[in-house]
Formats: C-alpha cells, sequence, structure tokens
C-alpha cells in the first residue's frame, strides 16, 4: 500500500507542476503579445495538469489515505 500512496502523491506533485510550467509558459508568451497562443497554452496545462493530479487524488482515495 505504500507505494500507491507513493505513486498518488507522485501524481498530484506532477500535475502541479505541469500547472506551474504551463502558467510561465502563458505569461512569457503574455509578454511577447501572443495572447491567444497564451491562452491555448495555459489552457491546456490546466487540464492536464487538474486531470493528472485528479488521478492522485483518487487513488488516494481509494486506498483511504485521504
Amino acid at each position: 500500500m505504500r507505494w500507491l500512496w507513493l505513486l498518488a502523491k507522485g501524481l498530484e506533485g506532477l500535475g502541479m507542476v505541469v500547472v506551474l510550467v504551463g502558467l510561465v509558459l502563458s505569461v512569457n508568451l503574455g509578454f511577447k503579445e501572443e495572447g491567444l497562443k497564451s491562452m491555448q497554452y495555459e489552457s491546456y496545462a490546466l487540464v492536464g495538469g487538474g486531470a493528472i493530479f485528479l488521478v492522485g487524488m483518487l487513488i488516494e482515495r481509494r486506498i483511504g489515505a485521504r
């Protein structure tokens, strides 16, 4: 069970990193006046990172750690 909990925490952390990287890319593109491309990166990062985080959270709930 410990490895499953570590996997869940790893997925939650990875999801947060994906969101952070996407937001940094979005801000950088926004400064370069590429607004639509900026919003595209931000949307993909939020959806992808959120989905990864959600999977980790669901695994953690399934094993009863949360």
